[in-house]
């Protein structure tokens, strides 16, 4: 075959190529692509759900922002949100999916399962079921004061007095399985001639986990970090329904004072710039998680 045959066959196997893939294009497009831009001209207008700015949309370029860093209820929500992250992304889901993953690696596949099956309940458990499970839990009334009660406690106010222990918990409960798979998968591909080797070297189990276990699945706890940081970022329905965001701001993290200046003070530009500074956020602790433990992307 000539090189002039070679490259026509080449071109139109090209051309079929783009014309079996432009329909999945399209819908990416429309769907992904098209929102994202809308999302990012509506955070620079004065977009109202009613009054004058319903019908005249007006460019105000970055008055939403001045006025959301000079607001202290965006700062506090922006503190909360932090600390939301660090406890129930990072030290919870993370670390104690990380420690149920390693406690199961060595264990037989019968209890493997049961313990899997009880931890996938709770990630399988649709947030809104999630937080009126531990609404019955925490409440007054609740089995934890009913518990502490036959030991000669006083009950507490669990959703008052610890309003944000109350919803980090919720969720390290509902979404560490997640972690759990995730590093589960990752312990079963390292090689176990390579931890053989470093028993007969005498290593003990706890410099085999950090010079050899730690180092080998680095790159899955990057991966893993960074999906359930941006999925906690995102948690709304389970703080909304558990506390409404309170008492006062206690747990009013950025998606619940998002959706307050949205579609409670109808502010829809306003509530689209809270938006992208969530996105920065994300992006922010995803370079921070990469850049910690040096992986390549």
């Amino acid at each position: 075959m000539s090189g002039a045959s070679f490259n026509k066959n080449r071109n139109n196997s090209s051309l079929r190529a783009i014309f079996f893939l432009l329909p999945s294009w399209i819908l990416l497009l429309i769907f992904f692509v098209g929102p994202i831009l809308l999302t990012f001209y509506f955070a620079f207008t004065n977009m109202s759900l009613t009054g004058a700015a319903a019908q005249n949309v007006e460019f105000v370029g970055f008055q939403n922002f001045t006025s959301m860093f000079a607001d202290p209820n965006f700062r506090l929500s922006v503190m909360k949100t932090i600390v939301f992250l660090i406890f129930s992304a990072v030290v919870g889901q993370q670390v104690l999916g990380f420690i149920i993953a390693i406690l199961m690696r060595e264990r037989n596949r019968a209890f493997r399962r049961v313990i899997g099956m009880i931890v996938l309940a709770g990630w399988v458990t649709p947030e809104i079921v999630v937080a009126f499970t531990f609404f019955a839990f925490l409440n007054d009334q609740g089995t934890l004061n009913s518990i502490i009660g036959m030991i000669g406690i006083e009950p507490i106010t669990w959703l008052y007095t610890f309003p944000m222990v109350s919803v980090i918990i919720a969720n390290v409960w509902h979404g560490t399985a997640f972690s759990m798979l995730v590093f589960q998968s990752a312990l079963d591909n390292i090689p176990k001639s390579v931890e053989e080797a470093a028993v007969i070297d005498g290593a003990s189990r706890w410099q085999r986990l950090w010079k050899i276990t730690v180092p080998m699945i680095k790159g899955q706890i990057v991966t893993n970090m960074i999906l359930v940081t941006l999925q906690t970022l995102g948690v709304f329905t389970l703080i909304y329904a558990l506390t409404g965001g309170g008492p006062g701001m206690d747990t009013q993290t950025l998606p619940i004072y998002m959706y307050n200046q949205a579609f409670v003070n109808y502010q829809l530009g306003y509530g689209t710039a809270i938006s992208l500074v969530m996105l920065l956020i994300g992006v922010t602790a995803s370079v921070l998680y990469i850049r910690a433990l040096k992986v390549k992307i």
